[in-house]
């Protein structure tokens, strides 16, 4: 799909598309709950659907009810065929661990960019709790034979606290005494905070010193019925909020103020850019400042905004510096030369020095054609660009979006964009 994106001006109010990183925790902690989830406003991203089709694989039942999703889960029957997990590296790496509690031999399978990137911390860390692994040199596909036995340990953290998640998911859900795991170098810490926060809605306790050492408590039943709402997601919302900053003004709802989603640091570099950012319980409103200046963000935490960012700083009058760029290698695309590459199609240069990214601004991207490079935020970054741009441009892969935000282009056209979508 092609998208065509003109000079606009934005005015109006929305919603927030759901929280895929938290619609993808909420279905693997249904999946062990011995009960009925009912989930209110759900996601429908492919990422949101990949999870989907995993738990229905392990035997739960989803259903749709008004809007709602209704998952009925005996607790952990057990896979049935191998998983194909799309792209979505937190559904790989979250269900590996759950699919390891089971006495069978299972293949975790991906698609497109999900099978480049690494996942050899699978191979070191399973072995050390009873369980199989053989993979493709640390890449997909990945086949393991559990069961899982809970035993405390120490591991490296620092290429993914996803599958961090799963293992504190699965331990969980299966061990009858204290287990304690012990990470060095965890990344994404605020990820982190928010699976534990989900644990604790459904029951399991998990307590943690530093988000270095973490305790898992045995529970005495994971039954219960449960209803929970899916929050609105800050990084699909940080382009919109951007898009208020650099033409027109937008109200976004559905943004919890009390989030622990970490791109909700987004609020925070728009402030300081210059931006009019007016926020109460659930509603964030942006108002757009012709005269914005650099700012200076440590993306280590949440690396998702890197996108948005770049295109806030085109209109930001100095140099902005975003740091952690090492964060963007194994994302849909090595992220960082993505972005780097299509705005220099662009006429825009952006620079890269060690670990940091340096936008020099106020400038204007020209009219032209790129690719999305496979990349959701990629396609997104350049659609918010070019709405402050010189002329038409046109991204190729548009289709990428689905990825995270399918109506990322349909809730821009609400807003009053000029853009057009056509087959390739």
């Amino acid at each position: 799909m092609i998208a065509r994106i003109s000079p606009s001006v934005l005015n109006g109010s929305c919603m927030a598309p759901p929280s895929k990183s938290v619609m993808q925790r909420v279905c693997a902690l249904a999946l062990l709950n011995e009960g009925i989830t009912r989930i209110h406003s759900p996601g429908n991203s492919d990422d949101d659907k990949v999870a989907i089709g995993i738990i229905s694989q392990f035997g739960a039942t989803v259903d749709a009810d008004n809007g709602s999703l209704i998952i009925t889960s005996n607790g952990f029957p057990g896979p049935k065929g191998d998983l194909d997990c799309g792209e979505s590296g937190l559904s790989l790496r979250m269900f590996a661990a759950l699919a390891a509690l089971c006495n069978e031999s299972i293949t975790l399978k991906g698609r497109g960019s999900l099978c480049k990137r690494p996942q050899h911390f699978i191979d070191e860390v399973f072995p050390k709790l009873g369980v199989e692994v053989k993979s493709a040199g640390g890449f997909l596909p990945i086949g393991i034979k559990g069961p899982l036995v809970p035993a405390s340990l120490v591991f490296d953290a620092s290429q993914s606290s996803q599958f961090l998640t799963g293992l504190l998911f699965a331990i969980a859900r299966v061990t009858q005494q204290p287990i304690t795991l012990t990470v060095n170098n965890l990344q994404s810490k605020p990820y982190i905070a928010l699976s534990l926060s989900w644990m604790k809605r459904f029951g399991y306790m998990v307590t943690t010193k530093d988000f270095n050492q973490f305790i898992i408590e045995p529970i005495p039943s994971p039954k219960r019925n449960m209803e929970v709402t899916i929050d609105g997601d800050w990084s699909g919302a940080a382009f919109l909020l951007v898009a208020a900053a650099i033409t027109g003004e937008v109200t976004v709802n559905g943004l919890l103020d009390d989030s622990l989603q970490a791109d909700r640091a987004i609020i925070n570099v728009l402030k300081d850019a210059g931006a009019e950012v007016i926020q109460t319980q659930n509603t964030v409103n942006v108002f757009c400042n012709s005269k914005l200046k650099a700012f200076e963000f440590d993306a280590h935490d949440c690396p998702d905004l890197f996108p948005p960012l770049v295109a806030l700083a085109l209109s930001c009058e100095g140099i902005s510096t975003i740091k952690a760029v090492s964060r963007l290698v194994d994302k849909e695309s090595n992220r960082a030369v993505s972005l780097q590459q299509v705005f220099q199609q662009l006429g825009v240069t952006i620079r890269i020095e060690e670990d940091s990214m340096f936008i020099s601004g106020p400038v204007k991207v020209m009219e032209g054609s790129v690719s999305s490079h496979g990349d959701h935020r990629v396609a997104m970054a350049v659609t918010v660009a070019a709405l402050n741009g010189l002329g038409t441009v046109e991204i190729s892969g548009a289709e990428a979006v689905n990825k995270s935000f399918p109506d990322f282009f349909s809730t821009l056209s609400s807003l009053g964009a000029s853009l057009s979508l056509y087959a390739e």
